[in-house]
């Protein structure tokens, strides 16, 4: 109907799976700008640009606590693990970090021209 395409277009994908994330990226190599997973709380190290032009991350990981298990209190999800019971999480009051991807875009095609990773650890 419309046959307009917006400059940047970015896909975040939330998925467990890297090979989903990696297989959806391919598949729209060069028809997004960025593509970011998210999920599974732990980031990764593989930013790249795909060979047309989209920038892509399989994990950028979790903004929370980060001396945790996947923000929750380190103790009670090691207990929920020896003793196979189900015992109620609570969030930790760690110190929080800061994790995702910065993208540069070039405006006029679309394409990403650079990727960095971002990390940030609020110290206590």
């Amino acid at each position: 109907m419309y046959d307009v395409k917006p400059p940047i277009v970015f896909l975040d994908m939330h998925a467990e799976a890297s090979s989903e994330k990696q297989a959806m990226a391919r598949f729209a190599d060069g028809r997004i700008s960025c593509f970011v997973g998210t999920h599974t709380h732990v980031p990764t190290a593989d930013e790249r640009i795909l060979p047309k032009g989209t920038g892509y991350l399989t994990d950028c990981g979790m903004n929370g606590p980060y001396d945790s298990i996947i923000g929750m209190k380190t103790e009670i999800i090691v207990e929920r693990f020896v003793r196979k019971q189900h015992i109620r999480m609570e969030v930790s009051d760690n110190p929080g970090s800061l994790r995702g991807v910065v993208y540069q875009v070039d405006t006029d095609d679309g394409k990403c021209v650079g990727i960095e990773r971002v990390h940030h650890e609020k110290m206590p």
